[in-house]
């Protein structure tokens, strides 16, 4: 496990309920700065078709949009840093807003055949796909009806394997 993952979101309401529901806490120390992305992240991360990307309103609600594309739409530009292609979609910009005044972000991302979870912890920056011309005809998917309007990189800070418990199994049509 990666340590400052935890030691990020063990806050002090946290650690309350920990010794309340189980008599002890655990309260994380001495995490590095940041965790990098490995290997088996990598993997696990080029073979998503999808992920859930949670953002912070600035009335403090979080919004969680769910975010789809061939396997690997989602690329590790660097063991700190993953990008991907913002499309054109219905207009409502509810991310991109959020991550304007907080660029805070969590992604789940959900391998349910094999009952796997991967949570990553970052901090997110949104920029025009005009300014990366290059980098669009990387990301984008051929043969995508809607254009890349937007490139969201976001700067790792840690990540969690969460345990395979009560993740139901589910199968794309392609595994089936």
């Amino acid at each position: 496990m990666a340590m400052k993952y935890l030691e990020t979101m063990t806050t002090e309401s946290v650690l309350r309920a920990q010794q309340q529901y189980y008599g002890h806490a655990a309260n994380i120390t001495d995490a590095p700065e940041r965790d990098l992305l490995g290997g088996g992240e990598a993997e696990f991360i080029a073979a998503r078709d999808s992920f859930y990307l949670g953002t912070v309103s600035e009335t403090g609600w979080p919004y969680v949009q769910h975010r789809g594309g061939p396997k690997g739409f989602l690329r590790l530009f660097n063991p700190s840093t993953l990008v991907f292609a913002d499309y054109q979609g219905n207009r409502q910009l509810l991310s991109t807003g959020n991550l304007s005044v907080d660029d805070r972000v969590s992604l789940f991302l959900m391998d349910y055949a094999n009952r796997t979870r991967l949570k990553i912890l970052g901090h997110a920056r949104v920029e025009h796909a005009r300014s990366h011309p290059d980098l669009v005809t990387q990301l984008v998917t051929p043969g995508m009806r809607a254009r890349a309007e937007r490139i969201v990189f976001i700067a790792v800070l840690s990540f969690d394997w969460n345990c395979p418990k009560y993740i139901t199994p589910r199968y794309s049509l392609e595994e089936v």
